[in-house]
């Protein structure tokens, strides 16, 4: 009678578990208002030079502990996807965006 008693316990605890959401981080959603308020205070505690060099700083992390050979990876498998999820027009309407700065920054420098 016991072990039904356990089992059925154990049971209800499983369901339970699975049920129950994961708890989710302190502060505010990503996206909204708040957390764009927090992010840009951040910013003003700290200067946009620590984030730059503390992004520096991860990326060379990365670069010791997995070679540069790492980044190409990661890139071409981003580029895959991007070429699965959006199609080559994307690249296509990206470059002529791309081809037009590049032309309107050539004609400002000429005058």
């Amino acid at each position: 009678m016991s072990e039904q008693m356990t089992q059925s316990a154990r049971k209800s605890m499983s369901e339970q578990a699975l049920s129950t959401p994961a708890r989710r981080k302190p502060g505010p959603r990503p996206g909204t208002e708040a957390a764009k308020r927090g992010g840009t205070a951040a910013r003003d505690k700290y200067g946009k030079e620590f984030y730059s060099r503390i992004g520096a700083k991860g990326g060379t992390t990365v670069r010791e502990r997995h070679g540069s050979t790492f980044y190409t990876e990661i890139g071409r498998r981003g580029g895959e996807a991007t070429k699965r999820n959006l199609g080559t027009e994307h690249y296509s309407r990206i470059g002529r965006i791309g081809g037009q700065r590049a032309h309107r920054r050539s004609d400002d420098s000429a005058s």
